[in-house]
């Protein structure tokens, strides 16, 4: 039976979560040099159309349809078979279109979130392949898996809106794609455009309401639980971050900042609607020392991750799953488990050795796809392509009338 509470409510979270994938991009795009800006922020806004097509005729099928206990779904829902508009979601009160619709959300991001690492090095026709072919064996596995009643959810493991699917499988993609195309020929220049980056920022925090909280399927208090969760994670996490460069640096700089709020959701992502509000704060601030040091050990170590994807997403997402075998309580959410402080030994090695298999699979499984586009189609722009930039030499468009 249709209940229009939770109707309007998932629909209003489906609209939360595509608002972030432009967010990205302007969080990238105000990040990127002046020459490679357009360039970016495409990457990102193609997904939203490429992923659509995708997740509709495939995509949608092999997440959620049949493989119960399996690796992948099947068929049965390709083009969205025999979904009707009248179809509700399980006993969700919602129509099912309404849940292809906010699952599809997720698709369009993840891969997208990746561009960062490899920012003003890739082409776009091995950026396109790479969009596909990366979904159908890393993203779709994992949310089969996961959320479709596969084999790690039949194992007891849980990921309430995506520190394993999404953040861990992406890190670890930007990762593997870093150590493939090399550093950047012209490092060093400075983000081109910080309160566009703002602007990204605002929108993919005000976005991830919709992520966490709409990842509950449901109006109820894990709804509200999950919602200041991200909040206060977020909130704790910037402040520690501006902190630690505050001490640092001896300044306190509005990227850190921003970028540290962005640590704090991607670890309290996993699990939002799992822990209570303290731990959420607590969350907050060990994902942002551990991202913050991510960052720090990444630049010293020399890989070129342009816009730190691996040090704030990837490690944030495995911090978060991590603590959340910790902390974990089935007194805040009894459809959840009980972390190791709670006795739940073996729900915390679950969650441990799930997260670090699937970000070594993503990584290698990314390395080796970029070899094989790599014979297909060129990976690596040219030096002379990085010289021109990408927006011009790429797009035949430009953000600003100079560059210089």
């Amino acid at each position: 039976m249709l209940n229009t509470g939770s109707t309007g409510f998932m629909l209003l979270a489906t609209s939360l979560v595509m608002l972030m994938t432009p967010g990205l991009a302007f969080f990238y795009g105000g990040l990127s040099c002046k020459r490679n800006i357009l360039g970016i922020m495409m990457q990102s806004f193609v997904s939203m159309g490429l992923t659509t097509i995708l997740w509709f005729f495939i995509g949608y099928s092999l997440c959620f349809s049949g493989g119960e206990g399996a690796i992948i779904g099947n068929l049965d829902k390709m083009f969205l078979h025999g979904i009707t508009p009248t179809t509700m979601f399980g006993n969700s009160g919602f129509p099912e279109f309404v849940f292809v619709a906010y699952q599809m959300m997720f698709a369009i991001i993840t891969p997208a979130l990746i561009t960062g690492a490899f920012a003003n090095r890739i082409t776009f026709k091995a950026y396109i392949i790479f969009l596909v072919v990366w979904q159908l064996f890393v993203y779709y596995p994992f949310v089969h898996m996961i959320w479709g009643g596969g084999l790690l959810a039949e194992m007891g493991v849980i990921d309430f809106a995506g520190g394993i699917v999404v953040h861990a499988t992406a890190g670890f993609a930007a990762l593997a794609s870093v150590f493939f195309v090399g550093s950047r020929r012209f490092k060093g220049s400075k983000p081109n455009n910080i309160p566009l980056m703002a602007i990204g920022t605002a929108l993919l925090w005000f976005g991830w309401y919709g992520f966490n909280a709409g990842s509950e399927l449901n109006v109820d208090g894990i709804t509200s639980l999950a919602f200041l969760n991200s909040d206060i994670a977020a909130s704790f996490a910037a402040i520690t971050w501006m902190i630690i460069e505050w001490s640092m640096e001896r300044k306190p700089k509005f990227v850190g900042l921003m970028t540290g709020a962005v640590a704090g959701l991607a670890t309290i992502t996993p699990a939002a609607g799992l822990v209570s509000v303290p731990v959420a704060a607590l969350m907050g601030i060990l994902g942002s020392i551990v991202c913050y040091f991510a960052v720090h050990i990444k630049n010293r170590m020399g890989w070129d991750d342009a816009l730190d994807v691996w040090g704030v997403h990837g490690i944030g997402g495995v911090t978060g799953t991590i603590l959340l075998g910790v902390f974990a309580s089935t007194a805040i959410n009894p459809a959840g488990s009980d972390g190791l402080l709670y006795g739940g030994t073996a729900f915390f090695i679950k969650e441990f050795v799930v997260v670090a298999g699937t970000s070594i699979y993503a990584f290698v499984f990314t390395y080796i796809m970029l070899m094989l586009i790599n014979v297909i189609t060129p990976v690596k722009v040219t030096d002379e392509e990085q010289l021109v930039g990408l927006d011009i030499s790429m797009h035949g468009e430009c953000a600003y009338d100079t560059i210089h």
